[in-house]
């Protein structure tokens, strides 16, 4: 082989590292590997373009050439995505449009290419990667469980810039290509080849070789699918299908979510109008959704957690987590345990006080499991291999394995101190313990500990499967190490952790606590419940208040609020209605009966959220209430985020968050506050500190002084300042 043939393409816009390598086997194969310099995974810049245009023109030198293979020099990663930072960085829509353009043309000449191309995935394949990709004359990817291809950019409040929104709809049909771009989801290997993403699906040591029998074969990109095959034909039959989308995706985002609807317009646009206009709509449609406040507030929480993810939460290392130990056996407890063998990959042991706890528990994760080998997303195999490592035990066999317990029982302060105990007893002397707890402190429950500096708090979310966040919740005793432990087990459960300060509801419930009871006082007002709920999902929360309350249990949700009274005064005092609903047991969803009727539904979240769910008029006699509409929803919707506002901001200057990026997420993924907004911290830079002060002091003056400002937020009015600089 010739020298030249050998040889790494050098940047001239890097000059001493390539992101590209070039080569040629014997077989006349070229292989085009891509590697970024210094980074985990390949991610796209702008700069590489230049880049891979001098493939091409080595490529031309080769004599015989047959084609090329495009792989990926990461070991679990083809391309993961553009480089969300250079899109931040763009100032105005015209240089957005351009990066997008830019893109464009070069995925055009790499489709235009007068040899086959053929991609060989393997890991994410994912963002302008896949569009890498869809440019290729045909694509073969492996059988990993680590690979994975989607458009993902809707996430970001953005659509695939660089031909993603035409390509795709031409491959595998318009109806699966809306329902793949308007989602984000991500495809599985066997997915992707049962959709047409990819042409193959193959084991990973053999996927470099089948890429190579493509280009032998001559691949050639298939023909755009037969819109008649689609039911497409009509002149009816397209403007139906894309009518019907708008609709359903205007009843999911309630107009808060500007790049949907452009990404049905452009799809459509390159679908009637051509591909070049398609492309010509798609760059100026990303370009204008780069500038949104939306994408901005979007990317924002990308970044935030981005960056947790590369966070111990604490200046030590993690000690290595081997095995995890449960303490109970209920909802919690099985969720806790699912998402420990299912995304940690780490064996657990249950303890529970009865086998039926025990068999509850396994029970859970099995259901789960079976529901995916039902979708065909997981083999019986696997889930028998995700089942063997869940046991459990009446008694403490097989604890002094574990390197951190986590205690799921009743939230009972004599109860969980004793469960301490019990731990310290029958576990190794380094083992931590950690209390899923929404409300006890946790320098309470270490107060009798011999190992105060291994006890944390993690508090969880129901359900433990669906919910992203994790409160870690050391008290002042709290050692670094075990801080940091608990967090690394959080992440290997697929959750994002922040690190919350040990009083009274700590961050999440905390801020939680006003926003239902300015619900429950507006109902004793007489707003109808629905009304209620409605205003606040038409300002971007995913359920309503009142809803919501009756998800986690009417009981559960009001338990915390004696404590936070006690601890941190009387603006946490809840509307007497409450006392009145639990007296006439009225628990919710869980027992049947709450502020809305559950007659014939079942499973705790058989209806969570869903529209279907009628008020229990019933409920009104009960509290004396005739329901009429007085007030309208944005003003209920105002009264109830302001509270949360303004509790976000004491839990800052308190430090029971660490940062303003804390407190956006611990509210985007704990409770749902609306992530087109960023977080509270974020939507009240967008509002303004003064303008946040302004509207509570008028409604302090209507409503009396829960509503009063906090310190710091008219510290910040009076300076002008932001959260975030």
């Amino acid at each position: 082989m010739a020298q030249a043939e050998k040889e790494t393409i050098m940047s001239t816009a890097q000059p001493t590292q390539s992101v590209f390598s070039f080569s040629v086997r014997d077989d006349k194969v070229g292989i085009v590997t891509i590697d970024v310099p210094d980074e985990k995974v390949n991610t796209l810049k702008a700069e590489f373009v230049e880049q891979f245009l001098v493939i091409f023109d080595k490529a031309k030198q080769v004599s015989g050439l047959k084609g090329l293979v495009i792989v990926s020099g990461k070991p679990d990663t083809f391309i993961a995505g553009a480089d969300i930072s250079m899109i931040a960085n763009s100032q105005t829509q015209e240089e957005a449009s351009a990066l997008a353009e830019k893109g464009q043309k070069l995925f055009t000449q790499i489709a235009n290419y007068s040899l086959p191309i053929v991609a060989a995935i393997h890991g994410a394949c994912l963002g302008g990667g896949l569009e890498f990709a869809l440019a290729c004359h045909a694509r073969v990817c492996s059988l990993d469980e680590k690979t994975r291809l989607g458009l993902p950019e809707v996430q970001l409040g953005l659509l695939p810039g660089s031909g993603g929104t035409q390509r795709l709809p031409r491959l595998i049909g318009v109806s699966a290509a809306l329902d793949m771009i308007l989602t984000g989801r991500q495809l599985k290997a066997k997915q992707a080849q049962r959709l047409g993403v990819v042409d193959d699906a193959v084991p990973l040591d053999i996927l470099l070789d089948v890429a190579v029998q493509y280009v032998k074969k001559g691949a050639v990109k298939r023909k755009p699918i037969a819109w008649s095959q689609r039911m497409l034909a009509s002149a009816l039959g397209r403007p139906l299908l894309f009518h019907m989308v708008q609709k359903k995706t205007r009843e999911k985002t309630h107009g808060h979510y500007p790049a949907p609807e452009k990404i049905i317009n452009v799809i459509r646009t390159g679908l009637e109008k051509g591909l070049d206009k398609g492309f010509q709509a798609e760059a100026r449609a990303f370009g204008e959704l780069v500038m949104t406040q939306e994408s901005a507030a979007l990317r924002s929480l990308f970044f935030a957690s981005t960056a947790l993810k590369n966070e111990t939460g604490s200046s030590e290392k993690p000690a290595k987590i081997k095995q995890v130990g449960i303490l109970g056996g209920g909802l919690m407890g099985g969720g806790i345990a699912n998402v420990t063998i299912t995304r940690g990959k780490l064996p657990v042991r249950i303890k529970d006080i009865s086998e039926k706890g025990i068999n509850q528990a396994l029970k859970y994760t099995w259901d789960l499991l079976t529901k995916r080998v039902k979708q065909r997303r997981l083999s019986p195999g696997e889930r028998s291999r995700q089942m063997s490592l869940l046991s459990g035990t009446t008694d403490y066999s097989g604890f002094k394995q574990a390197d951190i317990v986590v205690e799921a029982v009743f939230e009972d302060l004599v109860l969980k101190r004793k469960m301490v105990s019990e731990i310290e007893n029958n576990t190794n002397p380094d083992t931590i313990f950690a209390s899923n707890t929404s409300s006890l402190p946790i320098h309470k429950i270490a107060e009798i500990a011999a190992r105060p500096e291994q006890v944390i708090g993690l508090h969880y979310f129901s359900p433990v499967d669906k919910m992203p966040l994790v409160e870690v919740i050391p008290h002042a005793g709290t050692s670094e190490k075990t801080v940091a432990t608990a967090v690394a087990l959080a992440k290997k459960q697929g959750k994002t952790a922040i690190v919350v300060g040990d009083k009274a509801g700590f961050y999440v419930n905390r801020i939680l606590a006003p926003y239902i009871n300015e619900a429950g006082y507006c109902l004793v007002e007489g707003e109808p419940i629905e009304h209620i709920d409605k205003a606040l999902v038409d300002f971007g929360f995913p359920i309503g208040p009142i809803n919501l309350l009756d998800e986690v249990g009417i009981d559960v949700g009001t338990k915390i609020i004696p404590i936070l009274v006690e601890q941190l005064g009387d603006r946490f005092v809840a509307p007497e209605i409450l006392e009145t609903i639990l007296k006439d047991d009225r628990k919710g969803k869980k027992n049947g009966r709450g502020f809305y009727s559950y007659a014939g539904k079942k499973g705790m979240f058989a209806s969570f959220g869903k529209k279907s769910k009628q008020v229990d008029v019933s409920i009104y006699s009960l509290l004396k209430i005739k329901p009429a509409v007085n007030v309208l929803p944005a003003e209920i919707a105002q009264r109830c985020v302001m509270l949360m506002l303004n509790e976000a901001v004491r839990c800052l200057d308190e430090g029971i968050v660490r940062s303003p990026r804390d407190g956006d997420i611990g509210a985007v993924f704990g409770i749902g506050f609306p992530p087109f907004l960023g977080g509270p911290f974020r939507y009240m830079d967008q509002l303004g500190s003064d303008k946040v002060v302004e509207i509570l002091r008028r409604l302090e003056a209507k409503h009396g002084e829960r509503f009063a400002p906090c310190e710091l937020l008219v510290q910040l009015a009076e300076q002008k300042k932001k959260f975030y600089d």
